[in-house]
């Protein structure tokens, strides 16, 4: 297992655990920081890991937290009972991102004829983009571990070096800056456990506990927790089969926009469609 986590960081995509379905009351924290991003316009803080608790004030889409322990509470909610305490209160972990290691790369210098696929490093960046009166503007944000084309590295308003990032579905281009991302490797590309047939794989999903688990043959590989649909728009049920993956792939309305609130993801990794 070790080494198909390390060959596809879309296995770290998610806020997925390997541990069981129930876990100890608390999951010590390792040596390095605990980060995390909210990924919603706000959240809530909390006095106690409780969701009928006081609330003590709001958290910000994009703000960076400190993340102190990470807590399995037994006040649940019972589909996810995990959450982070802060230095001054608590916050359910459903809108958090972590970003632990987000960092800034080594700068970008060169990409390969065609273009290149490269992961966002840090846990976000604004995009920019040129209208056509010729004036730049904020576009997207980009943000941690999710997917971009780079067609080159080319000046940009303020003469810096910048990544062009080439939009898979609107086909418009717009630039970050050349540290904010770094290039996949062949190795990262590569299948995994390709000697296993297609056939032979598969992925069960139980809606109800919110589970997953990956298995070649009868084997096993890979056991994590899942976020399924929301209410109306429920994950569909049943039998299927992947009929098309893509390594970067914009999701939402299509807007060209600037607004963090507008359903728009671009470069979201490793996309598999069943339906």
């Amino acid at each position: 297992m070790p080494d198909l986590l390390s060959r596809r960081d879309f296995l770290k995509l998610l806020p997925l655990t390997l541990a069981g379905a129930y876990l100890p009351a608390l999951l010590q924290a390792p040596a390095t920081a605990l980060r995390g991003r909210v990924t919603r316009k706000s959240i809530n803080l909390y006095s106690q890991p409780d969701p009928l608790s006081p609330v003590l004030g709001k958290l910000l889409r994009d703000e960076i937290l400190s993340l102190e322990e990470e807590l399995i509470s037994p006040s649940g909610p019972p589909e996810n009972p995990r959450w982070y305490r802060l230095a001054d209160g608590y916050v359910h972990s459903a809108y958090i991102q972590r970003v632990d290691d987000a960092s800034p790369s080594q700068p970008i210098t060169q990409v390969p004829e065609g273009g290149w696929l490269a992961q966002v490093t840090v846990p976000y960046t604004q995009s920019l983009y040129q209208d056509r009166r010729g004036y730049w503007m904020p576009l997207y944000r980009l943000y941690y571990q999710s997917m971009h084309w780079v067609t080159g590295v080319v000046a940009g308003p303020d003469d810096a070096t910048y990544c062009r990032l080439v939009d898979e579905w609107l086909r418009i281009a717009y630039l970050a800056p050349t540290d904010h991302l770094r290039l996949l490797t062949l190795v990262e590309l590569a299948p995994i456990s390709p000697d296993i047939p297609p056939a032979h794989k598969q992925i069960r999903i139980w809606l109800q506990s919110q589970r997953l688990a990956a298995y070649e043959d009868t084997h096993q590989v890979y056991e994590a927790s899942i976020s399924s649909g929301v209410k109306y728009k429920e994950t569909t049920s049943g039998d299927f089969v992947v009929n098309r993956k893509c390594p970067s792939k914009h999701m939402g309305n299509g807007d060209i926009t600037a607004n963090p609130d507008a359903y728009e993801l671009p470069g979201v990794p490793w996309t598999a469609f069943f339906t």
